[in-house]
């Protein structure tokens, strides 16, 4: 009986990847940084930690040991692995959260994305006239690159006085749209989306993200896990597609869905921050049978603590996950494989508020399978080739397995 999950730590990137000067990131080190951090009891805006980063769990598995490799150093002497570990590097021009996920299965992207720059109004006039007009809106606020909570703080009052969306855009190949789930709608919010989506399709746009939010004031307002992002389809079949073709079934927890735009996905489970996705995840280890690919992405830690630059927050969510971690361990049997990942780095301690490009790391465990070092990986997509060989699937087009799954520890 052969199942797969494959976990996605949201932006946990172990150190720059050999590109990573030309994206302005040489020096970025998400794990390592917040290791250092947390070591030191350094204190950033969110308050003093105390003592070292604590992850037991992922470090039997080989986390330290794949942050060396990614840094050219040797694991520790005498290290012997739970599972086996490696990391991998990006093929795909971009930094950003479809390109890392469509390359972990097996796509990586073939194209260049397409960006709005640092000016202001950002948004091309066309764009921004159409879209009022379509959606028959009384105009729009922002209009210019920022940070999700902040806009959102600065423009939350005039957007529920005047019903006009806040509108921004990121460092990422993304268009935002926030707007109060009550005075202006969620489903309507939706909709907008839908119209943006279908408008910005010919500036190369890979997302389009629904940013609902309620509050009444600048002091409380607080977005929702009604998020919802609209991207464009992956340029081919992914892992996920083989393995429905295969008869299969694809169980997307959190964003995956969306990330995919739905192509081959057979069922979404959603839940509120990685705690309670974790436990909606258990529910669907439970549920997998054979052939079954259980695909979660664990966003928080990208969202809430790498953009905000919380280097206490992101090691707590670290140590949050670590902890839960053996109860995944425990509901794997054989024929199972568990692979845990990211894709593409959010250094809390780096400049601005964007992704970072880094290697990431592979760490994964299955009875019967092979311990030790897979080195470092070229492409992200030896991880969903992996995956694949794992569930007996046709091979892709871009990468290659890196376990002889038929070989015993």
């Amino acid at each position: 009986m052969a199942r797969a999950f494959l976990f996605v730590l949201d932006s946990f990137g172990i150190g720059h990847a050999p590109d990573a000067a030309r994206f302005g990131d040489e020096g970025a080190d998400t794990f390592g940084h917040i290791a250092t951090a947390c070591a030191a009891g350094k204190a950033d805006r969110k308050g003093l930690r105390h003592g070292r980063l604590n992850l037991p769990h992922m470090h039997a598995l080989g986390l330290d040991a794949a942050a060396a490799l990614s840094a050219g150093r040797e694991p520790e002497a005498g290290f012997l692995p739970t599972g086996f570990y490696g990391a991998a590097e990006e093929r795909s021009s971009g930094k950003d959260t479809p390109s890392g996920h469509w390359e972990i299965a097996g796509v990586p992207v073939p194209f260049e994305w397409g960006y709005f720059p640092q000016t202001l109004p950002t948004f091309p006039k066309a764009l921004t006239d159409r879209l009022v007009a379509e959606a028959g809106l009384p105009g729009i606020l922002g209009n210019c690159h920022a940070s999700g909570t902040e806009i959102v703080a600065r423009l939350g009052e005039e957007h529920i006085r005047t019903g006009k969306p806040i509108c921004y855009t990121s460092a990422d190949s993304v268009f935002q749209i926030a707007a109060h789930e009550e005075h202006f709608g969620l489903e309507r919010l939706y909709a907008l989306c839908e119209t943006a989506r279908r408008l910005v399709d010919e500036y190369k746009i890979g997302r389009v993200i629904a940013r609902p939010f309620v509050g009444e004031s600048a002091g409380i307002f607080e977005r929702t896990a009604n998020r919802r992002d609209y991207a464009v389809p992956p340029p081919e079949p992914t892992l996920l597609d083989r393995v429905e073709a295969a008869g299969g079934r694809v169980i997307a927890m959190g964003k995956i869905g969306d990330i995919f735009a739905h192509q081959g996905v057979t069922e979404v489970r959603k839940a509120a921050g990685n705690i309670a996705l974790f436990d909606a995840t258990l529910g669907a280890m439970d549920d997998a049978r054979h052939g079954d690919l259980v695909f979660a992405n664990f966003v928080d830690f990208d969202t809430l603590y790498g953009h905000r630059r919380d280097v206490t927050g992101y090691a707590a969510a670290l140590e949050a996950f670590d902890r839960r971690l053996p109860e995944a361990l425990g509901k794997l049997r054989d024929g199972d494989l568990l692979v845990i990942t990211a894709d593409h780095g959010c250094d809390p301690t780096w400049k601005g508020t964007d992704h970072t490009r880094e290697r990431v790391p592979i760490l994964g465990v299955g009875p019967g399978l092979v311990k030790g070092s897979v080195g470092v990986r070229t492409t992200f997509a030896d991880i969903g080739e992996t995956v694949a060989a794992h569930l007996e699937l046709p091979s892709g087009r871009h990468g290659h397995p890196f376990l002889d799954l038929a070989q015993h520890a």
